[in-house]
């Protein structure tokens, strides 16, 4: 984007970015706060109101940044475009960043693989049954599983709900305004996760009084959790502007939600240290190949993108 092209000034984007995180915060409590709702009678129904609030504060913060942002082309394909939320190179952007994520989580994966192993031993050991019959019966099982745990609410929280309007809040719509104000892509990378934390910040509280922990402590477990949501936001951020494409960062998201923190070693297990010194190595040597601009789209030398991929070696 040229710079006669209404670009906006940096304090109006990051005042802009940081309007947008205490909306995201102020609105998971405007059912009782503001709108003076009665408790929710459960937990599924305190979860679902905050869903709600979550999917106005996404299409709220949408609207506020079509307003805010010089769009000058009313085509769809475009405007959307203006948020990564893109129809073509879809699968790009969905299996190249899932299958980098998982580099990160090779001890992990190693881990788990074993578990399931040795849980089909005890079960071949106990019923009689051959192991391939226990891989059938395992697999066999899977669509019930499936079905009990998409019914669960917190299935919808972590892997639906939190990395939608999450990326759309805080990389969809924060990126594309920072680059707008003049800041440049690696800017973004750092500047976006710090409001992302912040916006987690309402933890600290819920933690305080809802597990009965000292201040102290309250506070040594949200720093904790702070610190994971800035590096992982960073590279949520690092996705986007890479890609263009709003895919790369979801998919990441809900990968990283089901997976937790990256087991490092495990006791008598060697493996699992082996296999996680080789993931990261590969992230690593794969992060910047793997995520070149040119896979994710056509036009790179002629791109009008807010995300600012194209320009990212320039």
């Amino acid at each position: 984007m040229e710079e006669s092209e209404g670009r906006l000034s940096k304090p109006v984007a990051v005042i802009a970015c940081i309007a947008m995180t205490l909306f995201y915060v102020a609105i998971l409590y405007a059912p009782t706060l503001i709108l003076r709702l009665p408790p929710p009678q459960s937990y599924e129904n305190f979860m679902i109101r905050r869903f709600i609030c979550a999917a106005v504060c996404s299409v709220a913060s949408v609207i506020f940044c079509a307003l805010v942002l010089p769009i000058t082309s009313g085509e769809a394909s475009y405007s959307f475009g203006v948020y990564g939320i893109r129809s073509d190179h879809f699968w790009q952007a969905m299996v190249f960043p899932l299958f980098l994520t998982s580099l990160m989580y090779a001890g992990s994966l190693m881990l788990k693989s074993m578990l399931l192993v040795n849980k089909w031993k005890e079960h071949r050991h106990q019923e009689g049954e051959p192991l391939l019959g226990c891989i059938k019966s395992t697999l066999l099982s899977l669509p019930g599983q499936m079905s009990s745990v998409a019914s669960n609410v917190l299935f919808w929280r972590n892997f639906i709900v939190a990395p939608v309007t999450e990326e759309l809040v805080f990389r969809a719509c924060m990126i594309p305004l920072l680059l707008c104000g003049g800041f440049k892509a690696y800017n973004a990378i750092f500047l976006c996760p710090t409001f992302f934390s912040l916006a987690h910040l309402n933890h600290m509280m819920e933690i305080y009084s809802r597990h009965n922990y000292s201040l102290l402590k309250a506070s040594l477990v949200v720093g904790l959790q702070l610190g994971y949501t800035v590096v992982f936001g960073s590279y949520a951020s690092f996705l986007f502007i890479r890609t263009g494409n709003i895919v790369a960062p979801l998919v990441a998201h809900a990968f990283c939600n089901y997976m937790g923190l990256p087991v490092l070693f495990e006791h008598g297990k060697g493996l699992v240290s082996i296999a996680f010194v080789a993931g990261m190595v590969s992230f690593v040597w794969l992060l910047f190949p793997i995520t070149q601009p040119d896979l994710y789209n056509e036009n790179t030398n002629n791109c009008r993108c807010w995300q600012g991929y194209c320009s990212w070696n320039q």
